[in-house]
């Protein structure tokens, strides 16, 4: 069986992270992603953070892979000219440039179904229609104003961003799902249309826990399962949560042996009600099973800190691995905090293809993520990214053109 997105051809003008991680992902499952470069300069992360000198970055590898690069200044006659036949080649068209400059550069959506009724053109954009549509948006930015900063972080502390690139990243995976569904109806219709993504949106998707519990705020006036209840007040807004679980099973963060010394020695432990019986006998605590204060999940509530406080004495006599044998055997939710050193070298990650090991011509071998969505009949390969224009003559040979065409662009700079 071939690749699940073979024969599906995408035109890749997207750039930094949100654009290049739906495209590679569309190219992880098949599709032939063109990426379309600067001469010269190409996308701004191949020289962003470098590691090695005048190589292209892990920044840019990371989220290239499995695509083509093809060179091409818009701006020249001859650039624009391949750039048409690229609209009439391809599937899908992907941009993440400020608003406006498709328009710019003559691609308006009408210019676009007049070359090619059946393309489909997904963009990336910072917010969606309103007072703020055409501002800039990097990743932090779509975390502040999506709702996760505001959720996240200690109630005595300021806003935090996460580490997770819920803004690139994640709009990127949003924006994929969206490219996959209008293929899929336009199988029906036979007619492409316009998919987009605001990075604003996509945070407050993966946010959507938190819009609950504001109308659940609004209209009881605490929340019960947060660290401030009953200790603490509530303001009019959702607030930071610290560790709890964001769910009806609360959760906490507990040192573990060796936490002195070792920033992540850390388990995540989740009092989960089913397993109340077993969490008690684990810790020492069996006379909690039957005590009033304790024996149900309304009479914890109010005592939580003093729960995790009594596990935590426990945890820290163990490793966050020995916890984490111990605690499975009776079922009781918890993981380890692993840091991105264990990550990198765990063998059933390398065994799944969830981290992979990757030969690059001019950078040698690097670690990466692979994909994570995982196809029986279809499984990814990852291919190592592109150089800059790697395949430019060879897709220019796709599109029609010539050697002697090929060899004016170039003359021309075109190319």
């Amino acid at each position: 069986m071939g690749k699940a997105l073979e024969g599906v051809k995408i035109l890749d003008f997207t750039h930094v992270q949100s654009g290049p991680t739906c495209t590679q992902l569309l190219a992880w499952f098949g599709a032939d992603v063109i990426k379309v470069e600067r001469p010269g300069e190409g996308d701004i992360t191949r020289g962003q953070l470098r590691d090695i000198p005048d190589v292209d970055s892990l920044y840019f590898t990371m989220l290239n892979h499995n695509k083509r690069s093809i060179t091409l200044d818009a701006k020249n006659a001859k650039g624009k000219q391949v750039l048409e036949a690229l609209v009439r080649h391809c599937d899908v068209l992907v941009e993440n440039f400020a608003p406006g400059v498709l328009d710019r550069m003559g691609f308006s959506w009408e210019r676009i179904q007049q070359l090619n009724p059946r393309m489909i053109v997904a963009s990336v954009k910072g917010f969606g229609p309103g007072p703020y549509e055409d501002c800039k948006v990097y990743e932090n930015v779509a975390q502040c104003a999506g709702g996760a900063a505001s959720t996240t972080g200690f109630d005595d502390g300021p806003p935090l961003v996460t580490g997770a690139q819920i803004g690139d990243s994640g709009t990127g995976l949003h924006l994929a799902l969206g490219i996959v569904t209008a293929l899929f109806q336009r199988a029906t219709t036979g007619t492409g249309q316009r998919v987009l993504c605001a990075m604003q949106d996509g945070v407050l998707n993966l946010c959507r826990v938190k819009l609950r519990d504001q109308q659940r705020l609004e209209r009881n006036g605490k929340l019960t399962e947060y660290p401030q209840y009953p200790h603490g007040a509530f303001g009019e807004a959702v607030p930071r949560a610290g560790n709890a679980s964001g769910g009806g099973q609360p959760g906490w963060i507990l040192k573990c042996k060796g936490w002195e010394t070792d920033p992540n020695a850390y388990i995540y432990f989740i009092t989960q009600a089913p397993v109340w019986e077993a969490i008690c006998k684990v810790i020492g605590k069996e006379e909690w099973i039957t005590h009033p204060d304790y024996a149900k999940p309304a009479q914890r509530l109010p005592r939580l800190k003093e729960i995790f406080d009594a596990i935590e004495r426990w945890t820290m006599t163990k490793t966050k691995f020995e916890a984490m044998d111990i605690l499975n055997n009776y079922d009781i939710p918890c993981g380890p905090i692993l840091s991105m050193k264990e990550l990198a070298y765990e063998p059933s990650l390398r065994e799944t293809g969830t981290v992979v090991e990757v030969d690059h011509p001019k950078r040698g071998k690097y670690l990466t993520v692979g994909n994570p969505i995982k196809l029986s009949a279809s499984p990814s390969d990852v291919k190592r990214s592109p150089l800059l224009g790697e395949h430019t003559d060879e897709i220019l040979a796709e599109l029609g053109f010539g050697s002697e065409q090929i060899a004016a662009m170039r003359a021309e700079k075109a190319v």
